[in-house]
């Protein structure tokens, strides 16, 4: 148990990272890490569905911490934040219902495969790697669509929203680090509703489940281990953003998911 503890700590570190460069708020480098390691613990039934409600409980941490971090630095696009909480928070809540139906396996299977639908798309589409010119934004209706999809597809995987938010505002002309920060705020409605559905799945909470750890879906001793690496990343690493090359941003964005994507094949 101590062995699994320690290796959480340290990628509790690495998400902490990531939360700030990448606005990922933990989620794709918990749900692989998670997986990897509820998988080998025999009282887990259900990996894939403890990896993704544990990664939106450390999300909702994770994405506050940020986002209290970035508060006075100018980079919070609230033009794309505002509009997008409600939308994104009605979807997280349709997501997170339907992941509970869907078998394990088929859930793990739909986080690859979105994750290599996200890399092609980066790399093969204009506007992720060199963003355009500012262009006009989506109108209300538009906004609700795509707010209630990336909360919906983002609380089912487990993975914030950032995946989505971040490549929408790069096309929309975002630099790198402004698009980073500004995803953890709107990945915040998304963990929040999330992990109280993954929290109430069993519908009750029992002395036995708490006794193994867990409240409903969410593994609480891989939630505090990795918040416990997290969060003091978060605050050392914040001086990091702006001083990447924006390319080099963008790059380093499309190589993790590439890893995750290795990673989870593998596991």
């Amino acid at each position: 148990m101590l062995h699994y503890a320690l290796i959480l700590l340290a990628f509790g570190a690495l998400t902490g990272v990531t939360t700030v460069l990448f606005g990922f708020g933990g989620g794709f480098v918990t749900v692989p890490v998670v997986y990897a390691a509820s998988a080998l613990r025999p009282n887990v039934t259900d990996p894939m569905h403890v990896a993704v409600a544990s990664s939106a409980a450390v999300m909702v941490v994770n994405s506050l911490s940020a986002t209290v971090a970035f508060r006075k630095s100018g980079r919070l696009r609230t033009e794309y934040i505002r509009p997008l909480i409600g939308p994104v928070a009605v979807g997280a809540a349709l997501g997170a219902v339907a992941a509970g139906h869907v078998d394990d396996g088929i859930v793990r299977i739909l986080f690859v495969l979105y994750l290599v639908v996200t890399i092609l798309d980066s790399l093969l589409r204009q506007g992720f790697l060199t963003p355009p010119e500012p262009c006009d934004r989506l109108g209300p209706n538009g906004v609700r669509t795509v707010g209630i999809g990336i909360g919906a597809v983002a609380s089912f995987l487990g993975v914030g929203g950032s995946v989505m938010t971040v490549p929408m505002m790069r096309r929309g002309g975002v630099p790198m680090a402004d698009a980073a920060a500004s995803a953890n705020p709107l990945s915040l409605p998304v963990a929040v509703v999330a992990t109280a559905v993954y929290a109430a799945a069993s519908g009750h909470i029992s002395a036995s489940d708490l006794s193994a750890g867990r409240v409903g879906a969410v593994d609480l001793l891989a939630v505090c281990a990795l918040l416990a690496g997290s969060l003091p990343a978060i605050v050392l690493s914040r001086r990091l953003v702006g001083a990447i090359a924006d390319r080099v941003h963008a790059g380093a964005y499309i190589a993790l998911l590439c890893v995750v994507t290795a990673v989870m094949i593998a596991a």
